[in-house]
């Protein structure tokens, strides 16, 4: 007859609630990394949003309601207000993230500010659009082009960065 010895046993018990440990810490450890990348490049995602609300502005300021300029005042500084607080956050944000993506991120919103800035202050000057068929704003009156380049260098920056947050079997 065959018999195992309680030695082997108990070190065989051993070897499983060790292996099964390791399992779970690694299996923890692996969801606590896709969580935080997650995170991440979901602020990123934010921050983005931000810069492209205040993109928006020259446009909202252009089609204001004519009907109501005190109003349209108020309401569209509010939003532009809010926006900026956005902005500051994220400019912050990313900055402690990583200094590479801050600084892409930086570069991105002060672009954004001189361009959409100077686009955003030459639609106050002009009248509301009142027609329809003045809806689609030429580029020759707002131009956002020469934002293509910083904004790709941030999305550049924030891939680079949330590979580093990636496990090594996700590559």
């Amino acid at each position: 007859m065959f018999s195992i010895s309680p030695s082997l046993l108990l070190t065989s018990a051993v070897i499983a609630a060790l292996l099964t440990a390791t399992i779970n810490i690694v299996l923890a450890r692996r969801r606590s990394r896709e969580e935080e990348r997650a995170r991440v490049r979901t602020v990123f995602a934010e921050a983005f949003a931000a810069y492209a609300q205040y993109k928006e502005y020259p446009y909202v300021i252009r089609r204001r309601n004519a009907d109501k300029p005190a109003e349209e005042r108020v309401r569209i500084s509010e939003q532009i207000r809010a926006t900026q607080e956005k902005l500051s956050y994220y400019l912050a944000w990313t900055a402690a993230e990583s200094s590479v993506v801050g600084s892409k991120y930086a570069d991105l919103v002060h672009q954004m500010r001189a361009v959409a800035g100077t686009a955003m202050k030459d639609a106050w000057r002009v009248a509301p659009i009142t027609e329809d068929s003045s809806m689609v704003i030429p580029t020759s009156e707002v131009n956002l082009s020469g934002l293509k380049g910083a904004e790709e260098a941030y999305r550049a920056a924030v891939a680079v960065h949330l590979a580093k947050l990636s496990p090594w079997w996700a590559h």
